[in-house]
Protein backbone atom coordinates (compact mmCIF):
# COMPACT_ATOMS: atom_id res chain seq x y z
CA UNK A 1 0.00 0.00 0.00
CA UNK A 2 1.15 3.22 -1.25
CA UNK A 3 1.34 5.93 1.74
CA UNK A 4 -0.34 9.43 1.54
CA UNK A 5 2.22 12.33 0.48
CA UNK A 6 4.07 14.38 2.64
CA UNK A 7 3.95 17.12 0.28
CA UNK A 8 1.40 16.51 -3.01
CA UNK A 9 2.48 18.53 -6.05
CA UNK A 10 -0.35 20.22 -7.26
CA UNK A 11 0.06 18.84 -10.75
CA UNK A 12 -1.50 15.32 -9.57
CA UNK A 13 1.57 13.71 -10.63
CA UNK A 14 2.43 10.63 -7.48
CA UNK A 15 5.28 10.12 -8.74
CA UNK A 16 6.65 13.55 -8.38
CA UNK A 17 5.11 14.05 -5.00
CA UNK A 18 7.32 14.45 -2.00
CA UNK A 19 7.25 11.74 0.63
CA UNK A 20 9.86 11.73 3.47
CA UNK A 21 11.93 9.27 4.81
CA UNK A 22 11.65 9.94 8.56
CA UNK A 23 7.77 9.30 8.02
CA UNK A 24 8.25 6.13 6.55
CA UNK A 25 9.84 3.55 9.25
CA UNK A 26 11.90 0.45 8.09
CA UNK A 27 13.60 1.68 5.39
CA UNK A 28 16.80 1.62 7.37
CA UNK A 29 17.82 0.68 10.46
CA UNK A 30 16.36 3.15 12.74
CA UNK A 31 12.59 3.97 13.55
CA UNK A 32 13.02 7.07 11.32
CA UNK A 33 14.04 5.48 8.36
CA UNK A 34 17.70 7.17 8.68
CA UNK A 35 21.10 5.56 8.73
CA UNK A 36 24.15 7.06 9.70
CA UNK A 37 26.53 8.64 6.87
CA UNK A 38 26.24 11.74 4.71
CA UNK A 39 24.91 11.61 1.56
CA UNK A 40 25.41 14.33 -0.91
CA UNK A 41 22.63 15.48 -3.62
CA UNK A 42 23.39 16.67 -6.86
CA UNK A 43 20.88 18.13 -9.15
CA UNK A 44 22.21 19.04 -12.04
CA UNK A 45 21.47 19.97 -15.71
CA UNK A 46 23.96 19.40 -18.53
CA UNK A 47 27.20 18.94 -16.39
CA UNK A 48 28.43 16.23 -18.25
CA UNK A 49 31.64 17.73 -19.22
CA UNK A 50 32.36 18.97 -15.26
CA UNK A 51 31.56 15.30 -13.60
CA UNK A 52 35.01 13.88 -14.24
CA UNK A 53 36.20 16.13 -11.86
CA UNK A 54 33.20 16.68 -9.09
CA UNK A 55 32.30 13.18 -8.89
CA UNK A 56 35.55 11.40 -7.92
CA UNK A 57 36.34 12.91 -4.78
CA UNK A 58 33.12 13.07 -3.79
CA UNK A 59 32.83 9.08 -3.96
CA UNK A 60 35.66 9.30 -1.41
CA UNK A 61 34.28 11.53 0.96
CA UNK A 62 30.76 10.63 1.57
CA UNK A 63 28.46 7.81 2.09
CA UNK A 64 26.10 7.75 -0.80
CA UNK A 65 25.64 9.85 -3.56
CA UNK A 66 22.20 10.96 -5.43
CA UNK A 67 22.22 12.37 -8.68
CA UNK A 68 19.19 14.13 -10.22
CA UNK A 69 19.41 15.06 -13.66
CA UNK A 70 16.97 17.57 -15.17
CA UNK A 71 16.36 17.17 -18.74
CA UNK A 72 19.87 17.20 -20.01
CA UNK A 73 21.01 16.65 -23.39
CA UNK A 74 24.48 16.38 -22.72
CA UNK A 75 24.56 12.35 -21.35
CA UNK A 76 24.74 13.50 -18.02
CA UNK A 77 23.08 10.83 -16.38
CA UNK A 78 24.77 8.47 -18.20
CA UNK A 79 28.09 10.22 -17.26
CA UNK A 80 27.45 10.17 -13.57
CA UNK A 81 27.10 6.12 -14.16
CA UNK A 82 30.06 5.62 -15.64
CA UNK A 83 32.48 7.74 -13.04
CA UNK A 84 29.98 5.78 -10.43
CA UNK A 85 31.44 2.08 -11.72
CA UNK A 86 35.06 3.29 -12.73
CA UNK A 87 35.36 4.35 -9.03
CA UNK A 88 33.77 0.60 -7.95
CA UNK A 89 31.13 3.22 -6.35
CA UNK A 90 28.02 1.79 -8.22
CA UNK A 91 26.19 0.38 -4.78
CA UNK A 92 26.55 4.08 -3.18
CA UNK A 93 25.18 6.06 -6.03
CA UNK A 94 21.83 6.56 -7.02
CA UNK A 95 20.74 8.17 -10.05
CA UNK A 96 17.19 9.81 -11.40
CA UNK A 97 15.85 11.85 -13.20
CA UNK A 98 13.36 14.91 -13.18
CA UNK A 99 11.77 15.36 -16.38
CA UNK A 100 9.97 19.32 -15.53
CA UNK A 101 11.15 22.15 -16.45
CA UNK A 102 11.91 23.87 -13.10
CA UNK A 103 11.63 27.83 -12.95
CA UNK A 104 14.65 29.66 -13.36
CA UNK A 105 16.00 31.82 -10.30
CA UNK A 106 14.52 35.62 -9.82
CA UNK A 107 10.92 36.62 -10.80
CA UNK A 108 10.10 33.23 -12.51
CA UNK A 109 10.82 31.39 -9.44
CA UNK A 110 8.47 34.09 -7.15
CA UNK A 111 5.81 33.50 -9.70
CA UNK A 112 5.63 29.73 -9.59
CA UNK A 113 3.83 28.32 -6.44
CA UNK A 114 5.79 26.40 -3.96
CA UNK A 115 4.56 22.66 -4.34
CA UNK A 116 4.47 22.99 -8.39
CA UNK A 117 6.54 20.27 -10.20
CA UNK A 118 8.13 23.56 -12.06
CA UNK A 119 9.17 24.87 -8.38
CA UNK A 120 12.78 25.02 -7.45
CA UNK A 121 11.09 24.20 -3.87
CA UNK A 122 9.33 21.73 -4.56
CA UNK A 123 12.52 19.86 -6.85
CA UNK A 124 14.19 20.58 -4.02
CA UNK A 125 12.24 18.75 -1.67
CA UNK A 126 11.42 16.07 -4.28
CA UNK A 127 14.83 15.74 -4.94
CA UNK A 128 16.41 15.16 -0.90
CA UNK A 129 13.55 12.98 -0.37
CA UNK A 130 15.87 9.97 -1.70
CA UNK A 131 18.60 10.62 1.48
CA UNK A 132 18.33 7.66 3.47
CA UNK A 133 21.39 8.73 5.65
CA UNK A 134 21.02 11.18 9.03
CA UNK A 135 22.95 13.88 7.45
CA UNK A 136 22.77 15.70 3.75
CA UNK A 137 24.38 17.46 1.50
CA UNK A 138 23.55 19.64 -1.16
CA UNK A 139 26.27 20.09 -3.83
CA UNK A 140 26.11 21.85 -7.63
CA UNK A 141 27.46 19.83 -10.80
CA UNK A 142 30.63 22.38 -10.96
CA UNK A 143 32.03 22.43 -7.51
CA UNK A 144 34.83 19.89 -6.98
CA UNK A 145 36.55 19.14 -3.98
CA UNK A 146 40.82 19.37 -3.34
CA UNK A 147 42.33 16.40 -1.49
CA UNK A 148 42.35 18.54 1.56
CA UNK A 149 38.17 18.55 1.11
CA UNK A 150 37.81 15.29 0.98
CA UNK A 151 39.64 14.45 4.12
CA UNK A 152 37.75 17.63 6.04
CA UNK A 153 34.11 15.92 4.34
CA UNK A 154 35.59 12.32 6.02
CA UNK A 155 36.18 13.76 9.20
CA UNK A 156 33.01 15.75 9.37
CA UNK A 157 31.00 12.89 8.39
CA UNK A 158 30.83 10.83 11.67
CA UNK A 159 31.54 13.68 13.99
CA UNK A 160 28.17 15.39 12.84
CA UNK A 161 25.72 12.22 14.05
CA UNK A 162 23.45 13.49 16.61
CA UNK A 163 24.95 16.97 16.53
CA UNK A 164 22.21 18.46 14.85
CA UNK A 165 24.70 21.05 13.27
CA UNK A 166 25.14 22.41 9.93
CA UNK A 167 28.02 23.42 7.72
CA UNK A 168 28.91 25.81 5.67
CA UNK A 169 31.82 25.79 3.31
CA UNK A 170 33.69 28.46 1.40
CA UNK A 171 33.96 27.50 -2.64
CA UNK A 172 36.23 29.53 -4.89
CA UNK A 173 34.85 30.73 -8.25
CA UNK A 174 37.41 29.63 -11.11
CA UNK A 175 36.68 31.17 -14.55
CA UNK A 176 38.57 28.39 -17.03
CA UNK A 177 39.50 30.40 -20.22
CA UNK A 178 41.85 27.48 -21.47
CA UNK A 179 43.12 24.19 -20.41
CA UNK A 180 45.81 25.88 -18.83
CA UNK A 181 44.20 29.18 -18.04
CA UNK A 182 41.65 30.33 -15.52
CA UNK A 183 41.33 33.22 -12.92
CA UNK A 184 40.03 32.36 -9.24
CA UNK A 185 38.08 34.89 -7.21
CA UNK A 186 39.80 34.99 -3.78
CA UNK A 187 37.98 38.84 -3.85
CA UNK A 188 34.59 37.66 -2.19
CA UNK A 189 33.53 35.17 0.52
CA UNK A 190 31.53 32.78 -1.20
CA UNK A 191 30.43 31.22 2.04
CA UNK A 192 26.64 29.73 2.24
CA UNK A 193 25.18 26.39 4.31
CA UNK A 194 26.16 23.21 2.76
CA UNK A 195 25.48 19.98 5.22
CA UNK A 196 22.38 19.71 7.34
CA UNK A 197 20.71 17.24 9.24
CA UNK A 198 17.48 14.84 7.53
CA UNK A 199 14.45 15.97 9.48
CA UNK A 200 11.25 17.50 9.78
CA UNK A 201 12.99 20.88 10.66
CA UNK A 202 15.61 20.99 7.83
CA UNK A 203 13.51 21.27 4.75
CA UNK A 204 13.07 23.35 1.75
CA UNK A 205 11.10 26.74 2.04
CA UNK A 206 9.97 29.63 -1.02
CA UNK A 207 12.33 32.61 -0.82
CA UNK A 208 12.19 35.63 -3.09
CA UNK A 209 15.07 34.27 -5.43
CA UNK A 210 15.62 30.80 -5.01
CA UNK A 211 14.92 28.02 -2.46
CA UNK A 212 15.99 28.34 1.09
CA UNK A 213 16.84 25.22 3.78
CA UNK A 214 15.38 26.14 7.03
CA UNK A 215 16.80 24.68 10.20
CA UNK A 216 16.12 26.23 13.61
CA UNK A 217 17.87 29.34 15.41
CA UNK A 218 19.33 26.83 17.87
CA UNK A 219 21.65 24.64 15.30
CA UNK A 220 25.28 24.96 15.87
CA UNK A 221 26.92 26.51 12.70
CA UNK A 222 29.90 25.27 11.63
CA UNK A 223 32.77 27.25 9.18
CA UNK A 224 35.36 24.70 7.31
CA UNK A 225 38.09 26.06 6.10
CA UNK A 226 39.12 28.00 2.81
CA UNK A 227 40.85 26.43 0.03
CA UNK A 228 38.38 22.87 0.16
CA UNK A 229 36.34 23.68 -3.06
CA UNK A 230 36.25 25.35 -6.53
CA UNK A 231 33.32 26.04 -9.05
CA UNK A 232 33.85 25.77 -12.26
CA UNK A 233 32.77 28.40 -14.36
CA UNK A 234 33.56 28.01 -18.53
CA UNK A 235 34.17 31.13 -19.66
CA UNK A 236 32.33 30.27 -23.07
CA UNK A 237 29.07 28.68 -20.98
CA UNK A 238 26.52 30.84 -19.90
CA UNK A 239 26.52 30.99 -16.16
CA UNK A 240 23.40 32.56 -15.62
CA UNK A 241 21.09 30.61 -18.20
CA UNK A 242 18.88 29.50 -14.91
CA UNK A 243 18.20 33.38 -13.92
CA UNK A 244 15.50 35.06 -15.28
CA UNK A 245 17.26 38.11 -16.21
CA UNK A 246 20.48 39.55 -15.12
CA UNK A 247 18.48 42.68 -14.28
CA UNK A 248 17.62 40.53 -11.14
CA UNK A 249 21.18 40.97 -9.85
CA UNK A 250 20.73 44.82 -9.06
CA UNK A 251 18.39 43.05 -5.84
CA UNK A 252 20.38 44.19 -2.28
CA UNK A 253 19.65 40.44 -1.61
CA UNK A 254 21.92 38.65 -4.39
CA UNK A 255 25.35 40.32 -4.17
CA UNK A 256 27.32 37.10 -5.17
CA UNK A 257 25.13 36.88 -7.93
CA UNK A 258 26.40 40.66 -8.77
CA UNK A 259 29.81 39.97 -8.42
CA UNK A 260 30.14 36.53 -10.27
CA UNK A 261 28.73 39.33 -13.32
CA UNK A 262 31.11 41.73 -12.66
CA UNK A 263 33.84 39.20 -12.90
CA UNK A 264 32.52 37.39 -16.15
CA UNK A 265 31.86 41.09 -17.92
CA UNK A 266 35.88 41.86 -16.95
CA UNK A 267 37.36 38.51 -18.30
CA UNK A 268 35.09 38.82 -21.47
CA UNK A 269 36.31 42.59 -21.69
CA UNK A 270 39.74 41.70 -20.86
CA UNK A 271 39.91 43.71 -17.81
CA UNK A 272 39.95 40.73 -15.28
CA UNK A 273 43.50 42.13 -13.97
CA UNK A 274 41.82 45.19 -12.74
CA UNK A 275 39.32 43.61 -10.54
CA UNK A 276 40.27 43.50 -6.91
CA UNK A 277 41.03 39.75 -5.41
CA UNK A 278 41.41 38.07 -9.01
CA UNK A 279 44.14 35.99 -10.11
CA UNK A 280 45.19 34.64 -12.80
CA UNK A 281 46.63 30.91 -12.96
CA UNK A 282 48.71 29.45 -15.30
CA UNK A 283 49.18 25.92 -15.47
CA UNK A 284 52.32 23.68 -16.21
CA UNK A 285 53.05 22.13 -20.07
CA UNK A 286 50.64 19.38 -20.04
CA UNK A 287 48.70 19.59 -16.80
CA UNK A 288 45.15 20.80 -16.77
CA UNK A 289 44.55 23.92 -15.23
CA UNK A 290 41.77 22.67 -13.01
CA UNK A 291 44.17 19.80 -11.77
CA UNK A 292 46.55 22.62 -10.91
CA UNK A 293 44.56 24.50 -8.77
CA UNK A 294 43.05 21.63 -7.18
CA UNK A 295 45.80 19.85 -6.39
CA UNK A 296 48.47 22.28 -6.53
CA UNK A 297 48.06 25.92 -6.53
CA UNK A 298 45.17 26.49 -3.55
CA UNK A 299 47.15 24.25 -1.30
CA UNK A 300 50.13 26.41 -1.55
CA UNK A 301 48.28 29.67 -2.09
CA UNK A 302 49.01 31.75 0.39
CA UNK A 303 46.42 31.82 3.72
CA UNK A 304 43.68 33.85 4.18
CA UNK A 305 42.85 33.16 0.81
CA UNK A 306 40.19 35.35 0.74
CA UNK A 307 41.40 39.18 1.79
CA UNK A 308 38.74 41.45 0.96
CA UNK A 309 35.86 39.87 2.63
CA UNK A 310 32.25 41.06 2.52
CA UNK A 311 29.34 38.90 3.15
CA UNK A 312 27.40 36.74 0.38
Amino acid sequence: MVRGADIPCREGDGGYDVRWPWNAPGLGRRDDGLTPGLTCVFRVKNEARNLPWVLPPMFAAVDHVVLVDNESDDGTLEVASKVAADADAGARFTGTTYPWRVSRAGAEHLATPPDSVHSLTHFYNWSFAHVRTTYSMKWDGDMVLTPEGVGVLRDLAWQLQGSGSVVAIPRHPLSIVSEREAWIDLGFRFLEPWIYPMGPDFTYVKAFEWEVREFPTSSERIIAPEGLVVELKWIEEDEFAHWTSVEDFANSRVPRKRREWEVYTAIMEGTAHEVPGLHHVVAPEGVHVVDHVVNTWLRTAERPLVRRVRES
